[in-house]
């Protein structure tokens, strides 16, 4: 249990990845709860429906990862947004004090705390959503009139390269045009990884009926931001 005396509400667990932390054996932790509504959201039970009763023990983690030392080489945080957790601090510790790399998934907004893991080295690699161009942010979310200003100074937080980080964003037929990628090029013009991922209906969603993009149009789309993200990669298309 976390210093706080709550326990987090972990309602995830994959004891093995590939995927998640480039060139990383890995284990994955889903985190419930979110400040945004993005309608095409793949872990929509985490957002919308946070059910204490389904909690994961972190005791469960812990053991786990006992016995994976030296065979595992980190640990994947997601959510959700992982960084509302009051005590991820403490839980990175612990996790850290085993030996294991940690890689935080993020959606930007809160750039305080960020900074604040950042410095004091409990990351080692971050992934952060940019979910469209900044004009569309909102609609994009979930929040009408949400301001980008926190995202925005994310962004630039990480282009600092204080640790490995990548930028990633989830394409969907219904909100992303090709002004949107010219402009997500400009934005993080230069940036050490960006990978454009296709949507994909989980069945999990906070708004069922989204589309994503065919192989032909997501090469177009990297084609676009190419030319401001020279190593920009398709995933999972």
């Amino acid at each position: 249990m976390s210093t706080g005396g709550e326990e987090m509400d972990i309602q995830g667990f994959q004891k093995l990845t590939l995927l998640d932390y480039p060139e990383r054996v890995a284990c994955t932790v889903f985190l419930a709860g979110c400040n945004f509504r993005c309608p095409f959201c793949h872990n929509a039970s985490l957002v919308t429906r946070v059910d204490t009763s389904r909690n994961i023990p972190e005791e469960r983690i812990f053991s786990f990862l006992e016995k994976r030392a030296g065979i595992l080489d980190g640990v994947c945080i997601t959510g959700g947004e992982p960084l509302l957790a009051l005590d991820l601090e403490e839980f990175i510790k612990r996790i850290r004090s085993m030996g294991y790399l940690v890689k935080l998934d993020t959606n930007g907004s809160n750039v305080n705390r960020l900074e604040y893991f950042l410095r004091k080295g409990l990351v080692d690699y971050v992934a952060m959503d940019v979910k469209n161009s900044p004009a569309k942010y909102g609609m994009t979310a979930g929040i009408e009139d949400y301001s980008t200003q926190n995202v925005r100074e994310s962004v630039k937080l990480l282009m600092k390269g204080r640790v490995p980080y990548e930028f990633r964003t989830t394409v969907v037929r219904e909100f992303h045009k090709r002004e949107d990628f010219e402009a997500i090029g400009e934005w993080i013009r230069g940036a050490e990884k960006y990978y454009l991922q296709s949507f994909a209906d989980s069945g999990d969603l906070i708004r069922p009926g989204l589309h994503g993009y065919t192989r032909q149009l997501m090469e177009q789309a990297l084609a676009i931001v190419r030319k401001y993200v020279p190593n920009a990669q398709l995933r999972g298309t």
